[in-house]
């Protein structure tokens, strides 16, 4: 997860890497998915350093409730359907809460409403270029893509309200106490 304000501050990141649920199995098509040679790095970095499922929602919910000192989390998937889903099913599991409630908002939904055009007929390659900040990786390694996802959300939100554009993010997380 990355936390950013609309000044397009990153004010916070949380990522762990989940161990498998008791009984869990391995779906055969993600694992093909993985098994891509341009995907393989980034599946080995998602098993790097594994932590409980208990402990990483323990954890992103203490982030969470750090990240309120700037608004109401709010979680933005891409796409939410699947990205929201899977961190309400363990904050539910884990904790017997969801610390966002429901709060998810769906870029590609977004971004569709904002261009005023018909889902199907937005993706990435359809955003306009100021939209997507150049040099930020889509590598597949869930904190790199919550970071590009994150600012093109704040791209569109300056663009849906009028908002003067801003070049690229300014990395906060050091300086925030």
């Amino acid at each position: 997860m990355a936390a950013f304000t609309v000044d397009k501050q990153l004010v916070g990141t949380f990522a762990r890497n989940l161990e498998l649920l008791p009984g869990a199995g391995i779906d055969e098509r993600t694992m093909q998915w993985w098994a891509q040679p341009e995907n393989v790095a980034s599946f080995h970095r998602s098993r790097e350093g594994l932590v409980s499922t208990r402990a990483a929602m323990v954890d992103c919910k203490g982030w969470l409730d750090e990240m309120r000192r700037y608004g109401r989390p709010i979680v933005c998937g891409a796409p939410s359907g699947f990205d929201f889903t899977f961190i309400y099913y363990y904050f539910q599991r884990e904790l017997g809460e969801s610390p966002v409630g429901f709060a998810s908002l769906d870029l590609r939904s977004y971004a569709a409403a904002v261009m005023k055009r018909q889902y199907r007929q937005v993706g990435k390659r359809q955003l306009p270029a100021n939209w997507i900040d150049q040099g930020l990786p889509h590598t597949h390694v869930a904190l790199d893509d919550a970071i590009e996802q994150g600012c093109i959300l704040i791209n569109m939100i300056r663009a849906n309200l009028g908002l003067p554009s801003i070049g690229t993010f300014v990395d906060l997380r050091q300086r925030v106490a």
